[in-house]
């Protein structure tokens, strides 16, 4: 591994480790406005739109499950 790739390797580490105590600090509302914006992020990737992509032929498929069935499954219903 070169010089380079490692110092990268340790920034990024080191920006992640600030990222996650600053988020922790963060109030419940405002970690989940963190949350939804991540996960936007997520979702406007490529990736994550063939994520979705994928889940959405599942459903079509017919791997579904309705919302009373899943009360029942979870014992609420």
């Amino acid at each position: 591994m070169a010089l380079s790739e490692t110092c990268y390797l340790l920034m990024t580490a080191s920006i992640e480790l600030d990222l996650k105590q600053r988020l922790a600090r963060l109030s419940e509302r405002d970690r989940r406005a963190m949350s939804a914006y991540l996960l936007r992020l997520k979702h406007q990737s490529k990736r994550g739109s063939q994520e979705i992509s994928e889940l959405m032929k599942e459903m079509d498929a017919g791997s579904k499950t309705s919302l009373s069935k899943l009360a029942t499954d979870l014992g609420h219903g």
